[in-house]
C-alpha cells in the first residue's frame, strides 16, 4: 500500500453525554472525502486515544471503515504504550477491514531501540495488515533513530512512517537511508507537522498526516498535490496562506484549538477530554480571526 497525499488525523467528535458522536462522525467523514482527502485516521493522538476506551477505539474503527466503503485509505489508530495492548487494537483493526493501522511509538516506557524493532517486529510477524509507525517525540519521550527507521522498514508490513520529529536533517537522513537499502517505492516517509509538510515533499516524503485538514481539507490537500506533482510555486502561496492556521491551531494542546475551530465554524465536534480542558477566550479570538482571513467563517 502506497500511503500518499493527504490524510486528516481526525478529531473524535463527542456528544454533550460524553459519548462518541456517530453521527457527527460519519458527517465529518463525507465531508472531507467531499473535499479531497486522500486518507482518513480516526482514534490516533489528535482523536483523543489517551482517553478514550478501547471500546470506543473499536467501535470508531468499526464507523470508519463502514463509511468510507474503500472511496479513499480507511487508518485505524492503534498503538500503546503496551506491546500486548497494540496487537489486540492492530488485530481489530485488521478484522475490522481498515487498510492500515498507525502505531505510534511506545509512549512513557522510553524503550531501547532494540526495543522499539522488537515491538514493531512482533506487530509484523503477527498480522498482516499494512503498518505505519508514529514517531511523535514531544508527546511520547521517545525518538526512533534514523538505524532503527532502517531496520523497521524492512519489516514485510511495514510501509510508512508519521514523522513528527521537527528535525530536518533527520527526515533527509530517514530518506536517504530507504534509498540506499532500495525500499523506497514500499516504504514512505509522511510529515506529521502541518507546517512542515511542503520543505519535507521537497526532501523526498510523499504527503502528510495532518490536522489543518480537519479545518480547512481542500486547501491542504490540494497544496500536498501541487508539491508531489512539482508545482512548488502554487504549493508555497498555499502553503502560506495556511500558515497562520497551522500555527493557530497549535496554540494550546492538540485538539483543543482544532476542536474549537470545528465547534466555531459549526462542523461536529464538541469538547475535550479532561485533563484537556477549553481553549482560553484569548486564544479563540485568535482562531476566529484567522478562519475569518480564510473565509472559512
Amino acid at each position: 500500500m502506497k500511503l500518499e497525499g493527504t490524510t486528516v488525523a481526525m478529531i473524535t467528535p463527542f456528544t454533550t453525554s460524553d459519548e462518541v458522536d456517530e453521527e457527527g462522525m460519519r458527517e465529518n467523514i463525507n465531508y472531507l472525502m467531499d473535499n479531497g482527502v486522500e486518507g482518513l485516521l480516526a482514534a490516533g493522538t489528535t482523536g483523543e486515544s489517551a482517553t478514550i476506551t478501547h471500546q470506543e477505539q473499536r467501535k470508531m474503527m468499526d464507523i470508519l471503515v463502514d463509511e468510507v466503503k474503500g472511496r479513499v485509505k480507511a487508518i485505524a489508530g492503534a498503538g500503546s504504550n503496551s506491546s500486548k495492548e497494540a496487537l489486540g487494537l492492530v488485530q481489530y483493526a485488521e478484522d475490522a477491514g481498515a487498510d492500515a493501522a498507525l502505531v505510534i511509538t511506545p509512549y512513557y516506557n522510553k524503550p531501547q531501540p532494540h526495543g522499539l524493532y522488537e515491538h514493531y517486529r512482533m506487530l509484523n510477524d503477527s498480522t498482516n495488515i499494512p503498518i505505519i509507525v508514529y514517531n511523535v517525540p514531544s508527546r511520547t519521550g521517545t525518538d526512533i533513530d534514523v538505524d532503527t527507521i532502517g531496520q523497521v522498514a524492512q519489516l514485510e508490513n511495514v510501509v510508512a512512517i508519521k514523522e513528527a520529529s521537527p528535525d530536518m536533517d533527520k527526515v533527509s537522513q530517514e530518506i536517504q537511508i530507504i534509498r540506499k537499502i532500495g525500499l523506497e517505492d514500499k516504504f514512505q516517509v509522511i510529515s506529521g507537522n502541518d507546517n512542515l509538510t511542503l520543505p519535507m515533499i521537497s526532501q523526498g516524503a510523499r504527503g502528510v498526516i495532518s490536522v489543518v485538514a480537519n479545518v480547512d481539507p481542500e486547501r491542504m490537500s490540494r497544496m500536498v498535490r501541487m508539491a508531489l506533482e512539482g508545482d512548488f510555486a502554487g504549493a508555497m502561496d498555499l502553503h502560506y496562506e495556511l500558515y497562520d492556521l497551522m500555527k493557530v491551531l497549535f496554540v494550546e494542546s492538540n485538539p483543543v484549538p482544532a476542536k474549537e475551530s470545528l465547534n466555531i465554524i459549526g462542523r461536529p465536534a464538541g469538547h475535550v477530554r479532561m485533563p484537556l480542558a477549553p481553549l482560553r477566550d484569548e486564544n479563540r479570538e485568535k482562531i476566529v480571526k484567522v478562519l475569518k482571513n480564510l473565509e472559512l467563517l
